[in-house]
Parts: C-alpha cells; structure tokens; sequence
C-alpha cells in the first residue's frame, strides 16, 4: 500500500503529531484535557482525527509539554483549509541578515590542525567547544573558522561574548545571553518569552530552526552557562571557545589548543612584525635574540603580537633591544604587556589604565572621551594607537574592546598606579555618559511620552548624535551588553541616582526589542535606590514606571498598586509633569479594567496637566488616547472631530504614536458615513506600524481594519483582515494583547453568516479575560455567547447573560 503523507492528508498527520505529544506529556485524555482547559469529548476526536482541533487547542497542547506551535501552524492551516494564509509583514520576508564577528585577523598563522578539527567537529555535530589557557588564541581561532564558514551560513553570524573569565563582572546569565542572540536575529519583542530560560531556550531554537546561521560563544565560564544556548533541530551551527574542558557538554566535541610550537611562534612574530623573511630580516640576523624573544613570550600568540607591534612601530630597532626592552616580567603576559606599556606615552598610557575600570565588553570613542574626559579627537586618536599596540581590539568599525588578559593588567595599573580620587571620577564620567547618552537616544525614540532629561552627574562633552529613531534604536541595540554591565556597576558602588534614571531612559528601547521582564526586574531595583535617596519625585516616577512596566506584562493588580504608590508621592512633590504621565497610565489601566469612564477623564486630565508642563507631545499622547476612548464609548463625532485636530499637529515621523492611534480612531470613526476615505487612513496606519516593525501595532490595524470593514458592509475583506491579524497574535507570547480583539472578530464571524466561528472566539475570550483580568471583556463574551445561543439553546443564553450582568455589576463601583 502507498504511504501516505501529509500532503496526502495533512489531517491524519496532525493528529498523529497530536497524539506524540500526548505521549511525552504521559496523560490520560481526561487528565490531559483537564490541564489544557479541553472536554474529553473534543480531545478525543482531536487525537483520533475524526476533528481538526481549533488553533488555540493545539497552542495549549504545546505549552503543556513545553514545545514550540508555531511549526505545526502550516500543517493545521492546511488541515483546517481556511481562508489563504495571510502574506507576512514585509520585514520579516527579507530579513536583513546579520554579521556580529569580530574581524578576521590577517596575520592568522598556523594552528591546521586545530582549524581541521574544528572545522570537522562542526560538520559532524554541527557544534564545537575549543578551549585552552588565556591567550592561547582560542577566540581567534574561532572567529577564523567562523568567517571561514559564513558563505555556507548566509542567513547570521552571530558573536556573543559570555564574560565567563573577564575580571570585575559576572558571566553573562543565560537569559541575558539569549535575549541578546534574539534581538541579533530580529525576533520581535512580542515573541519573545517575558520570563523562563527554558521558554527563551525554545524561542531560540524555534528561530534557529529554519535558518543557516553560524553563532560564536567566546569566553564561557562553564557548560551549565552554555547548554541554553545550542541550537536544536535545524543546520545552525555554533563554536564555543572556554578556558575550561566543558565536561557536561557531551555532545559537543572538544578541540583543545596549546601554545604555538616553535616555527609557528617565529611565522606570527614575523608577520606581525611585519618583518620580511630570509636573511635580511632583523629576526634572522639576531636568531638568538628572536628565540629569547619567543621564549619571553611563552609562545603565546596575545603575547608575541604584544611585542611583534613594538618592532613594526619601531624600524630602529634590533631584536635585542627588544628583549632588553620586555624586562623582568612575573609572567610572559606581565613581560610583553609591560613593555608594551612602557612605551606609551603619558596620555596614552592614562587612557589605558582608565580603560581597566571598564566592566567589559565594547565600547566606543564617545565613551573613551568621557572615560578619560579628554576631547573627542583625542580619544580617537588615542585609540588607533593603542590598536596598533595591540593592547585593544577593533572587532568592528568603531568599536574597541580590550582582550580579558589586557583588561586584568589594565585594571591592575589602574589600582596601582591611579589615586583613589581619580578611579572614582572616572568611574562617575563612565556612568554619567552612559546616563546621558542613553537619554538623548530615547528622546531620538518617541514611542512613549518624552522623558526628563537626566539629573544624574553632568553630561559628556560629546555625545553620539542621533538623526532618527533608527540609528537611536541601532546604538542602544550595540550598547545594550554595556549599559546593563554600568547598571551593575552603579548598583554595587551605591551611585543611586544613576540606578534610578538609567533604565527610565530605556523603556522605549524595551518596548522594541526586550518584552518587559527585564525591565520589571531593573525598576524594582531602581525603587530601592530611590527609597535609599529618600526623593519624593524620584519615588513618585519609579512607582510610575514600575506599574506601567507590570501593565505592560500584564500584572494589573501590581501596576496599580504601584500607581497607587506614585500618586502619594506625585502629591507630596506638586510635580505637574509627573502627575501627568501617571494621569495617563492609570487611564490605560482602568480601560482594560473595565472602567468606561474613568479613561476618558484621565486622558482630558492629562492632556491639561501635559500643557500646563509646557510638554506639547505629552499633550498629543493624551489628545490621541481621548479620542480611541470617545470612539470605545460610541461618540463618534466627537472622536473623529479630536483625532483630526491630532492629526494637524506637525511632526516628522509619520509612525509617530499619536498620529498613529489618531488615524486609526478617525478610520473607525467615519467608517459608516465616509467608508473611503475611512479605509485610507486605516491602510495608512497598516503600512506605517509595518515599516516601523511592532507587530503589535500591526495587529491592532488588522483588527480595527477588520471592525471598519465590517461595517462597511465588506464581510470577505473583513473576515481576511481579522484572520492576517490573528496569524500575527498567534506568534506572540503576550494573550492580554489577544483579548483585546476577539470580541470584534467575534462579531465579524457571526455577521458574516459564520456562527460557529463567532462561539469559538467569544468562548476563547471568556477562558483568557478572567485569568488576565479583563473583566469587561468576560462581559462581553458572556453576552455575545447568549446572543449566538438564543435562537438554539435559550437555557445557556440565559445563564451566560446574567454571568455577564453580574461581572458588569462588579465593574459599576470602578466608574469613579
């Protein structure tokens, strides 16, 4: 008999791959459909095939056993035969691929048998760990095998240094290290897990799976620290370089490096040197000398470019200078960093040992200037000198970073050389730059409502400039490893300002790039620096930027305790702006309490409280937010009259936030009496959340697409607009922004003549509202089951319309 396939029958497939899953969760139908939320009834015809499950069913069926849906997504849709799957954004058709290595030195020298094993181990297990002592050229190693193999892994290369030895900071935890390899890949936030290595992990491999993507991890600390970062199914690949044999990691094959041997120690010296070969060399003409120098340097190849730099940089001299010239070293590194040092001059060398109080990772000249607080030529100068020393690496252009080694002499210099006062100034510039630098890239960001401007130490005499919200998105991306290394260090040196205000000033970055775990954790963090300090206002905006980051993970309760928090301490300071931004957060949150009202006069206040503050885009945020609250209310007039005076207000970027929420709430509004000119702006606001890349504000456009269509009279378009939408939802992590939008699918489907579709989505509402608090959604729902039940089940729609009434009559009290 012929085999058949899922192409043959995609439904037998399905509920084969539904019936493996029950097999790893080791559950009974009964126990399995009560720990999904499922009847036994239904999961049995899942199972056998006699039914394709809805979506959500296979979702949670996943969940439970910890695996990723979204690959069964194309065989469910072509089980279930819906309408044509909806085509993807157009960022994520032709992502941008991704090169994060470090450059390719072009002295790389030797080392065939080490690159031979790597390479093979990589084509065998795809994956490989190369480990040795400090400076044996591990990291070189792989960065060389790794753009050896870019061209067979076009889709990234990504590099990650893991901070596993670097002296002054901590490893680099797992769930950072993988937040930091999704945002390399252009996973947006919303996809991204808010919490749990193990979700982050799936989520990695999820997106590895479909790509050729070579990832370095350099400078592991130990196996536990990498097993969440290897890939799984899918031809990705990764080298890993450690000091250590990384024992628990069976199934990565080892390649252990040891020094040079003699004649490749003499090639490197040479090449570096750039001295030429045969007998008119000055290596040649002094072997002795050259094999002391070999010698000094432990044939080490960190450290025979140490001193192969001082030869190329100075022709005057012979080998034997050189060797007297490296002196009496504790260790061949201490040797050839000391003589290397010895020849910087006095600017050069302070720069250097400044650089030492650096938690690691890398850095640009803007940072060094602040650093040494020298002008910014200087600094730039400075550097290029010190990369032909050898003594920092250009792993990018623009870019700097000092190898591990380096940064532990750099940091004992300091300590030995430097006044206590002085490392303690430098330390202050480091913060204060990166304070200031991250406030002027967030205000080159308007997702949110504009922010203060800094209070923590004095701002740097050059800052990056920032023309756009996209160059403003790229340095906080490049700096992100570094401006949470300089939270670190403000926390432990007790700077507390610093503590509070840094993460202010990285919400609009967290809002594109991280989800809002992360940022909960520095908020709460934040709060204790700013009790510590005993500032009302400081108290006042962290309360606030605490709650709104517990709204935005969906912790209702906690953002509003939280807020309730800020509005004690917002009275105490008289703080107009303050009481503003807080105006307009409790609207937000009382909205998806349930509270009609409420938002409406929030968002007034605000707006009132915003012009009094002389903030005029605080004022367009709250006039915006005013207008989507008339139209949720049903005054359309007066919704459609406020949006347009927003969308009248000039400004530069047309994603810009009000204008967006404006064109939407105006498309909607005159979609019954100006259907034309309604779906302009509505497609509008589609193309423009598109290009600036939140899916989140893509679905919302989908959806209110979706309503105006509808209403219009246009059920087809409507139907594909909400479906497109909810393919999006699908992929996200985030339900209580899928809430927000069932009940208008809902009511598509039953008008379209589909109501079965209409009962499934208002049950899926009803099971997700209460769990996230969303109180006046379970209302609806209620209500919308009883109307779809009334002709066929009048018993149910009775029950279902007096659960909705009671949840309505809870939610009265709230209208305050």
């Amino acid at each position: 008999m012929e085999q058949r396939t899922a192409e043959d029958d995609p439904q037998d497939e399905l509920s084969a791959r539904l019936r493996l899953i029950q097999e790893l969760s080791g559950l009974g139908v009964r126990a399995l459909a009560r720990d999904t939320g499922l009847s036994s009834s239904s999961l049995s015809r899942y199972l056998s095939g006699q039914t394709v499950p809805p979506w959500p069913a296979v979702v949670a069926l996943c969940r439970l056993v910890k695996r990723d849906p979204r690959p069964l997504r194309p065989l469910w849709e072509r089980s279930s035969n819906p309408l044509p799957a909806p085509p993807k954004a157009s960022r994520q058709v032709h992502p941008r691929p991704r090169n994060d290595l470090p450059r390719d030195v072009p002295d790389f020298t030797g080392r065939e048998a080490g690159l031979a094993a790597v390479l093979a181990a990589v084509d065998s297990h795809r994956a490989v760990a190369v480990d040795g002592m400090a400076g044996v050229g591990k990291t070189c190693l792989a960065v060389h095998a790794a753009h050896r193999l870019a061209d067979a892994y076009p889709d990234a290369q990504l590099y990650v240094d893991l901070h596993g030895f670097t002296e002054g900071r901590s490893p680099l935890d797992p769930d950072s290290a993988l937040r930091m390899l999704l945002g390399a890949l252009d996973v947006p936030s919303e996809r991204v897990p808010q919490e749990g290595v193990e979700q982050l992990a799936a989520c990695w491999r999820a997106e590895l799976a479909g790509r050729r993507a070579v990832v370095v991890l350099d400078n592991a600390a130990d196996a536990d620290q990498v097993r969440p970062l290897l890939p799984g199914a899918g031809p990705s690949v990764v080298l890993i370089t450690s000091r250590n044999r990384l024992l628990g990691l069976d199934e990565v094959p080892p390649v252990s490096l040891d020094v040079l041997s003699p004649g490749e120690s003499a090639e490197l010296l040479a090449r570096a040197s750039g001295d030429p070969r045969g007998p008119e060399g000055r290596l040649a003409r002094e072997p002795e000398s050259a094999a002391e120098v070999l010698r000094l340097c432990g044939h080490l190849p960190l450290a025979l470019r140490l001193a192969a730099a001082r030869l190329r940089h100075r022709p005057g001299w012979t080998v034997g200078i050189l060797v007297e010239r490296m002196g009496q070293g504790a260790s061949e590194f201490d040797t050839a960093f000391a003589m290397s040092v010895r020849q910087l001059d006095r600017a050069h060398a302070r720069l250097f040992r400044l650089l030492g109080l650096l938690p690691g990772g890398s850095f640009d000249e803007y940072l060094a200037a602040s650093l040494a607080d020298v002008p910014l030529h200087s600094a730039q100068a400075m550097l290029e000198d010190l990369v032909d020393a050898h003594l920092v690496q250009q792993p990018t252009a623009g870019r700097y970073r000092l190898h591990d080694l380096v940064h532990q002499h750099a940091r004992r210099a300091c300590a030995e050389q430097d006044p206590p006062a002085e490392r303690e100034r430098a330390l202050g510039r480091f913060l204060d730059y990166y304070v200031h630098a991250a406030a002027a890239a967030d205000a080159a960001m308007p997702v949110l409502t504009p922010g203060r401007s800094p209070s923590a130490g004095r701002p740097p005499a050059a800052l990056p400039r920032f023309t756009d919200k996209h160059t403003a998105f790229a340095w906080l991306s490049a700096e992100y490893e570094s401006m949470i290394a300089a939270f670190e260090t403000a926390a432990a040196v007790g700077a507390d300002l610093h503590v509070c205000e840094l993460p202010r000033f990285l919400r609009g970055y967290f809002a594109r790039r991280c989800g809002t775990t992360h940022l909960n954790h520095l908020f709460e963090r934040s709060l204790a620096a700013a009790e510590r300090l005993g500032d009302p206002r400081q108290l006042a905006e962290t309360y606030s930027d605490l709650g709104f980051a517990r709204y935005n993970a969906g912790r209702m309760a906690d953002a509003a305790a939280a807020y309730e928090a800020a509005g004690l301490r917002v009275s105490e300071t008289g703080d107009v702006r303050s009481e503003a931004e807080l105006a307009m957060r409790r609207g937000y949150l009382r909205w998806d309490e349930g509270d009609a009202e409420g938002p409406l006069e929030l968002f007034g206040l605000a707006g009132k409280l915003y012009e009094r503050a002389d903030c005029p885009a605080g004022a367009a945020h709250a006039a915006a937010s005013e207008a989507w609250a008339m139209l949720q209310l049903g005054q359309r007039d007066q919704a459609a009259r406020r949006a347009r005076e927003v969308l009248a207000i000039p400004h530069a970027d047309p994603a810009w936030p009000p204008t967006l929420t404006a064109r939407i709430t105006l498309g909607m509004a005159i979609a019954g009496e100006e259907p034309e000119e309604a779906a302009e702006h509505l497609h509008r606001a589609l193309a423009l959340a598109r290009e600036d890349g939140h899916m989140n504000n893509e679905a919302w456009c989908l959806n209110c697409l979706g309503v105006a269509l509808r209403q219009m009279g246009r059920y087809e378009e409507a139907l594909a607009s909400h479906r497109e939408a909810f393919a999006l939802l699908d992929e996200l992590f985030e339900e209580h922004w899928k809430i927000r939008f069932l009940g208008g699918y809902a009511e598509t489907c039953r008008l379209a003549g589909l109501p079965e579709e209409a009962l499934r989505l208002h049950r899926q509402a009803l099971e997700l509202a209460p769990r996230l608090g969303y109180r006046n959604e379970e209302a609806q729902a209620h209500e919308g089951i009883a109307a779809l039940l009334d002709g066929t089940d009048p018993a149910a729609a009775a029950e279902h319309r007096a659960a909705g009434q009671a949840v309505l009559r809870e939610l009265a009290p709230r209208a305050r």
